[in-house]
């Protein structure tokens, strides 16, 4: 998964289908999501990017996106935020926004 920040996002997202996890190292959901993201849904997104931005160290990018509870994992389709979770979530249900958005 691919760490980005303010200055690697907006090229990261803006083609294809990208799947963005915004959390913190100090949050307990995120390290669950986390372990979920890199062992059962990276395996099976398809043509989608995984990458993560530590909400810590770009908290404009946490505020530009309304990012109020984490985890928090947005997908973007092109550019544009196509669905949200926030919360642990299961992998199907990331896996089907994925599908959806056309990974």
């Amino acid at each position: 998964m691919t760490e980005l920040n303010e200055d690697t996002f907006e090229q990261a997202t803006a083609d294809g289908v990208v799947l963005v996890d915004f959390w913190a190292p100090w949050c307990g959901p995120c390290k669950m999501m986390g372990a979920l993201l890199e062992q059962q849904i990276a395996p099976a997104a398809g043509g989608a990017k995984i990458a993560k931005v530590n909400i810590d160290d770009c908290p404009e990018l946490a505020a530009r996106f309304g990012i109020q509870s984490i985890p928090a994992l947005v997908v973007f389709k092109d550019g544009g935020e196509v669905s949200r979770f926030i919360g642990v979530q299961k992998p199907d249900a990331i896996l089907s926004a994925l599908a959806a958005a056309g990974a």
